[in-house]
């Protein structure tokens, strides 16, 4: 296999070396084209989930290079950059194509960003699948960053997003339970649909979204719809909520940190979108291997004591358990997996799927069939007031406060916290979630109203919300 490809870059007379044989020592595709899988293999059966998960973990973990698609292609000037990994065709740092740090192309693989499972532990406990400190946040599209502070206040004026990576452990129960609540939600909607004039609550799963009713033409009135999009649809993934499935959101991680475009979401196996002379970056088999690796990861755990139970209690008391819900319960034990498309039909058109309550997700089987997902969420957005409100431009200001619930299980050990983690304590992250306009403003309120005693047994509780132990262990062979 050889790839030849000359790159220049347009309107600024710098030219790369071609894109030598691959043959050569060094050179050629650092994913090894006979450790990729097809699509066939996985949904066939032919290959085993421990062979898939393998097959994933290279996608996650390898150091792509230009052969694999790396990076974009050439800069064309003559087409805007509209600071999107779609376009292809972003500036990089000193025009070497590969790098920007601001607006994405900033790592080389997801194991740069989720790496650390423990920030409890000195030095910090590393892994698989972890979050990341400040140096791995994600900017995400700003058109202006003040980094030499021109208006001398102290203040670098930013405005785009600043996102914290978050841990990947449990992903496969979090999916479940949002493909179910959608469900759930469709259904409530049907039922709308089918009785003008009836306002039907949008409960799911002891969480209300708000409510809808419809008119005698088939028109939904959704403006007291809550926490939610218009369209009903739960999206667990993303400090936002923006991303029904691991899936989904890989496939814009992929392009907006790697330049590394899957088939899927641009254009097709034969497409470029990006212009740099590969095509197929991220097949449709890679992308299936690569979501259940993610959604097999091991889940967090709790530690259970008489001690831990106290502050659990109180943790309920002060009103945090009202959106932190302690767990979620199942109906099904399998989580099922599609392509990207159609989330309003979770369960429809699917290709795979995997028992989450067996090796190596170990969910807790509950008598009904389904499983419990202890995540701390009600996967819903919420105002976190002004104070912690983003300065995105190409956000409204209602859509600059809202986030969805953090998942607390893990939390011990994932300082630092909240969207940009700009708190390096848990007391630090409580106590901003009292600021004006903020709906966790009385939860925090509480918090500070208590004794020493009592916040102590419930931070004692948080720190018994702890990280999965040696994750992916029986997939790595050290040499």
């Amino acid at each position: 296999m050889k790839i030849i490809s000359t790159i220049s870059l347009i309107g600024i007379g710098l030219v790369f070396p071609p894109l030598l044989h691959a043959d050569l020592v060094g050179e050629g595709p650092r994913l090894n084209p006979e450790d990729r899988i097809t699509q066939d293999q996985i949904s066939t059966g032919e290959l085993s989930l421990k062979e898939i998960r393998k097959a994933g973990l290279l996608i996650f973990s390898t150091p792509f290079n230009r052969h694999d698609g790396y990076g974009d292609g050439a800069h064309d000037t003559s087409e805007p950059d509209n600071h999107s990994p779609e376009a292809g065709n972003r500036p990089t740092l000193q025009g070497n194509r590969i790098f920007l740090r601001v607006n994405g192309l900033d790592s080389q693989n997801c194991l740069e960003c989720h790496t650390i499972v423990s920030n409890r532990t000195v030095p910090a406990t590393l892994g698989i699948g972890g979050g990341g400190g400040f140096s791995t946040s994600a900017m995400f599209r700003p058109v202006n960053i003040d980094v030499i502070d021109e208006s001398f206040d102290g203040h670098a004026e930013y405005d785009g997003r600043l996102i914290n990576p978050l841990f990947l452990f449990g992903a496969g129960g979090i999916e479940l339970v949002g493909r179910e609540m959608t469900h759930e939600l469709q259904g409530l909607k049907q039922y709308a649909l089918d009785n003008p004039g009836t306002i039907v609550n949008l409960d799911t799963k002891s969480v209300n979204f708000g409510s809808i009713v419809a008119d005698g033409s088939g028109n939904l009135d959704t403006s007291n719809v809550e926490g939610i999009d218009v369209d009903l649809i739960v999206r667990p993934f993303g400090r936002k909520g923006d991303n029904a499935s691991v899936r989904e959101f890989d496939v814009t991680a992929l392009a907006f940190h790697l330049g590394m475009q899957a088939a899927e979401g641009f254009g097709g196996e034969y497409a470029d979108a990006d212009n740099d002379g590969v095509t197929n970056e991220i097949s449709i088999g890679d992308l299936s291997a690569l979501s259940i690796f993610i959604t097999t990861l091991d889940r967090p755990f709790e530690l259970d004591s008489k001690k831990h139970r106290q502050g659990r209690n109180l943790f309920t008391d002060i009103g945090c358990a009202d959106c932190h819900r302690p767990t979620m319960v199942t109906e099904r034990r399998t989580l099922p997996y599609k392509l990207t498309g159609s989330p309003e039909k979770p369960f429809e058109d699917t290709f795979y799927e995997v028992d989450l309550t067996k090796h190596p997700t170990y969910f807790q089987p509950i008598f009904n069939g389904g499983v419990e997902v202890p995540m701390f969420s009600d996967l819903k957005r919420h105002d976190m007031g002004e104070e912690l409100a983003e300065s995105a431009f190409f956000f409204d200001e209602q859509q600059k406060r809202e986030f969805i619930t953090a998942r607390l299980w893990g939390v011990a050990d994932t300082a630092p916290y909240l969207h940009d983690g700009r708190a390096l304590t848990l007391v630090e992250a409580i106590l901003l979630h009292d600021n004006p306009g903020s709906e966790a403003s009385a939860a925090a309120q509480n918090f500070k109203n208590l004794s020493e005693e009592k916040q102590n047994k419930i931070l004692n509780f948080l720190m018994s919300l702890r990280m999965p132990e040696n994750p992916v262990g029986d997939l790595i062979e050290y040499r």
